[in-house]
């Protein structure tokens, strides 16, 4: 593969700020021998190695410090005993580090990766094990391996970020393109994390995201419990992931913080094998892919889901929104991310389910977001709250919430936000602070009362919403300027438009009844 400039060098510098460039120059070294699809999880395997390796240093010199008082540094249960994985000497870091330069690396690494799943039943069949592959240069490997030596997660501090999401994130970021992919449907950047968990604020109950890529979501609900004076035992965690690799990721990424989630037995398809089918969460947060048209709707038709409407074939936005909806406890909330295509399209149906279900007072918030803030998407987002309950719903610690029956709260946090270079934004804490405090006051659990802020936020009613015709961009509620609906890119918006119509033909669909539904859904009646 030839190289390419696409990709910014990050920035950081200093002990484990480093690390991304250290990965950027580890992975440079692999991009002429390896697809990026592939090159990035054998990165990927190797920091998971080197974190629980560094983990198992730690305990190790601990108990070899104690060693006079009866401690024994080669007992794996005083490893266990400490939620720290027991590393069997032939996958420590230091051994393979010091054979690195052998031509069997990759054997090495293999059995690396075989010994500590045997030993560590919680990892069985996740690691990646495809290193001893002939396509894989092993004089490179071998580099790798010293380059990812020098990254240090040595000490506490340092391992209780989402460092392999973190990771994932910029693989992604600055590799998509080379991959092919597009949407955003990869990772969650942190501070939309921060902010849904800081809205939602599980406390107690079942937290589900059945599209959990790298599970960024759970690791930061279990923070938001801990931070807030909770147990972590208080939330249970459910997910479901469709690729494999992302899977893997996503049960590295857990069990590396010992965090005890459901992420089904293997990794499958939300819609096409729903492997929670009767789980009903307390708080649903999640980003699916946006606008993605291959989700195999002309499969599912009848599918008892689509309550509010049936979702169009060429786009999975509202069939996402109704899984949600299907999977919510009776005073269940959900917090997702959407494109902001999603607040206003009225083509193929999209404007009546989205009406039927604010009808039904279903949507609780509205938060639009500027734009920036993916790293491997320009496609601009918004935030939907849906809340079973309105009326009597539960908030943080079991409190009694206002009776919100009848409103939906508008944000426009267009505005908000920091460039952290040319190209990328982030929120920081006290754009989420506003924008949670906000939220929390409009729902009652806030210590200060709610009030509207011209151009910030605005509680509408369902009749407001009506005269809208359903639209729900916060900009027509708030008092902004009006803002653009839906800033898809125009070669995407193309390929994504000429496939919906090609299969509503497949499905006998006219080419005439397309082209009036879709002036209609454009205010125009023929």
């Amino acid at each position: 593969m030839a190289k390419t400039n696409a990709a910014k060098q990050p920035t950081e510098g200093g002990g484990v700020g480093d690390y991304k460039a250290t990965l950027w120059a580890a992975a440079d070294k692999l991009r002429n021998n390896l697809d990026a699809a592939e090159y990035k999880h054998v990165v990927l395997g190797l920091i998971f190695l080197k974190y629980i390796s560094d983990a198992f240093e730690e305990k190790h010199a601990a108990l070899a410090a104690d060693a006079d008082a009866g401690a024994d540094p080669e007992d794996p249960d005083e490893y266990r005993a400490e939620n720290v994985f027991w590393v069997p000497q032939e996958a420590r870091w230091s051994f393979l580090s010091d054979r690195a330069t052998q031509s069997t690396i990759g054997k090495l690494v293999d059995e690396a990766m075989l010994a500590i799943e045997r030993e560590n039943p919680a990892l069985k069949d996740v690691l990646p094990k495809q290193y001893a592959r002939p396509a894989l240069d092993k004089q490179r490997l071998g580099e790798l391996i010293k380059l990812i030596g020098d990254i240090g997660f040595k000490d506490k501090a340092s391992r209780g970020r989402d460092v392999l999401g973190d990771v994932y994130m910029y693989f992604l970021g600055h590799f998509a393109a080379a991959e092919g992919k597009r949407g955003g449907q990869f990772y969650t950047p942190k501070c939309i994390v921060e902010l849904l968990v800081e809205m939602l604020a599980p406390y107690k109950g079942r937290v589900f995201d059945p599209c959990c890529g790298s599970g960024g979501m759970f690791v930061h609900s279990e923070k938001f419990v801990e931070e807030h004076g909770g147990r972590i035992g208080d939330i249970s965690i459910y997910g479901q992931e469709s690729n494999p690799t992302t899977w893997r990721l996503a049960k590295m990424n857990l069990a590396i913080r010992q965090i005890d989630g459901n992420l089904g037995g293997e990794w499958a398809d939300s819609f096409h094998r729903d492997l929670h089918k009767d789980l009903k969460a307390d708080y649903i947060l999640a980003n699916p892919p946006f606008n993605d048209s291959d989700w195999g709707g002309a499969r599912l038709r009848e599918d008892a889901r689509w309550k509010y409407g049936i979702p169009p074939v060429g786009n999975a936005n509202f069939a996402w929104v109704q899984n949600f909806i299907h999977h919510l406890a009776p005073s269940g909330v959900a917090g997702f991310v959407l494109a902001n295509g999603s607040m206003s399209s009225q083509q193929s149906g999209e404007g009546e389910i989205r009406k039927n279900i604010v009808a039904a007072d279903l949507v609780d918030c509205m938060v639009a977001l500027p734009g920036q803030l993916f790293d491997s998407t320009q496609i601009p987002v918004c935030l939907w709250i849906l809340a079973r309950d309105k009326k009597n719903g539960l908030g943080e610690r079991g409190k009694r919430l206002k009776n919100r029956s009848g409103k939906v709260l508008f944000i426009d946090a267009r505005q908000k936000g920091t460039m952290v270079d040319r190209v990328l934004r982030t929120l920081t804490e006290s754009d989420i602070a506003e924008i949670a405090g906000a939220y929390h006051a409009f729902r009652g659990d806030a210590k200060g009362k709610y009030a509207d802020v011209p151009g910030f936020c605005k509680v509408a009613t369902l009749e407001e919403i009506k005269g809208h015709d359903y639209v729900l961009t916060p900009g027509r509620y708030v008092g902004a300027e009006a803002e653009e609906e839906d800033e898809e890119p125009f070669e995407e918006k193309i390929v994504r438009l000429a496939r919906t119509l090609r299969e509503q033909m497949a499905h006998g669909v006219k080419l005439d009844a397309i082209i009036e539904r879709n002036l209609r859904g454009l205010g125009y009646d023929r």
